[in-house]
């Protein structure tokens, strides 16, 4: 016999540690949002208009390190197991945290978003472990798990996060912290190796090269229009992620609880768009029709957001931005049924790749934009700048879109529902 059935029969304990780590991570980083805006006004005595700037800094740095570190963690973990990346990703972790929230400058809060940058590798090592342990007919459903542990935690973060900050400003990062070393202690005793010996293999340094997902693209000519249209859509909605807490602060004048409530409906929202209504969209409209009206609900909704004068103006609009969240999973759809079975992975690594660049570029973009309309000497005080840049960018996507359409007509005729 070999190891196969001895690393199988941990598939339950594995599983729900996979579950909780990607949870528990998420709720880490949830919980500090709320509180970003007040930690920066603290620590350089301005207010949010000036430490927006900063904030956006802060975001790129994670990115970028994160964007040239994960092929070389992906390759550790094929190297050396999933499990001590795993934990090395989730110690880092809380070691940011817990630097975060003793900082007493503001060059501390770029040590830890560096570190955390470099190491975190918890849901794309997670995805992996779970490719271990399942068997192939059971993996789409497990990381449909996965990806609603991820929902649940971004909705959990944010509401912990605003009312620990309401209490102090530093409490959320050591609450996170705190999470970070359960979740470690958890899988540290809990946690078997995934990876067996006989199927690990040499690190290699050609596979580590964080711009090798470029290629990708030249190998995808039937999908490349649809995987430019997604990743414009992906840089515009960054404008949530990495303005939203300022925003609410500067044009509201809201608490850390109000900021991390409202994060929460959103998370919520989200996840019940992703749960409810994407199947039986699909299903009645088809994915390219569903994919468009994504488009068009998330353009029309953050033109709402640049506009609304008033706190409860952003409670009613969210309902409505949550259903523009039908658009990924359908252009997926529309994308993976384009793509021959043998480059279903170039296809992941092209998205990846345009998902990086979004997570680098995006909030520097949208946090300048946010200080310089918000800014004492603002041309024009206009807070919802971003969010109609944002706006704008979302309806740019539609060239793309339609040109994929037009390039792949016969195919795409194919993928409509039946009348």
């Amino acid at each position: 016999m070999t190891e196969a059935p001895a690393t199988r029969k941990h598939g339950k304990n594995a599983f729900l540690f996979v579950i909780v780590c990607v949870a528990m991570d998420m709720i880490g980083f949830g919980i500090i949002i709320p509180v970003m805006p007040s930690l920066l006004e603290e620590l350089t005595g301005n207010p949010a208009e000036e430490t927006i700037v900063i904030a956006g800094y802060l975001m790129a740095t994670y990115g970028l390190l994160n964007f040239v570190a994960m092929p070389t963690i992906g390759n550790l973990s094929d190297r050396f197991g999933r499990r001590p990346v795993l934990l090395v990703s989730i110690a880092t972790l809380g070691i940011d945290f817990i630097i975060m929230g003793l900082a007493d400058s503001v060059w501390l809060l770029f040590v830890g978003r560096a570190l955390t940058g470099i190491s975190s590798a918890t849901f794309s090592t997670a995805n992996a472990y779970i490719a271990d342990v399942t068997e192939p007919e059971e993996r789409g459903k497990a990381f449909g798990m996965i990806g609603a542990a991820f929902g649940i935690g971004f909705i959990l973060g944010p509401a912990l996060g605003g009312f620990l900050g309401s209490i102090d400003t530093r409490l959320p990062f050591f609450g996170a912290a705190a999470l970070s070393i359960l979740n470690f202690l958890y899988g540290a005793f809990v946690l078997p190796e995934s990876l067996r010996k006989e199927d690990r293999r040499a690190f290699n340094i050609t596979r580590a090269n964080p711009f090798g997902a470029v290629k990708h693209f030249s190998r995808l000519p039937k999908v490349a229009w649809f995987i430019v249209a997604f990743g414009i859509f992906q840089f515009a909605h960054s404008v949530f992620p990495s303005t939203w807490n300022f925003y609410a602060d500067i044009r509201y004048n809201w608490s850390e609880a109000q900021i991390g409530l409202s994060l929460a409906a959103v998370g919520l929202g989200s996840a019940l768009t992703q749960v409810v209504l994407i199947g039986p969209s699909i299903k009645r409209f088809g994915p390219v029709r569903t994919a468009l009206g994504g488009i068009v609900i998330t353009v029309f909704s953050l033109t709402l957001f640049s506009l609304a004068v008033s706190g409860w103006m952003i409670y009613a609009i969210i309902p409505l931005s949550a259903l523009g969240g039908v658009f990924g999973p359908s252009l997926n759809q529309v994308m993976s049924g384009l793509t021959p079975r043998n480059a279903q992975g170039e296809l992941q690594g092209a998205t990846a790749s345009l998902n990086a660049f979004s997570v680098i570029f995006a909030p520097l973009l949208m946090t300048q934009t946010l200080h310089t309309f918000s800014a004492a000497d603002a041309p024009v005080y206009f807070p919802g700048a971003a969010f109609l840049l944002a706006a704008i960018l979302t309806g740019l996507s539609l060239i793309p879109f339609f040109l994929g359409v037009r390039a792949n007509r016969k195919e795409v005729a194919s993928l409509a529902p039946a009348e």
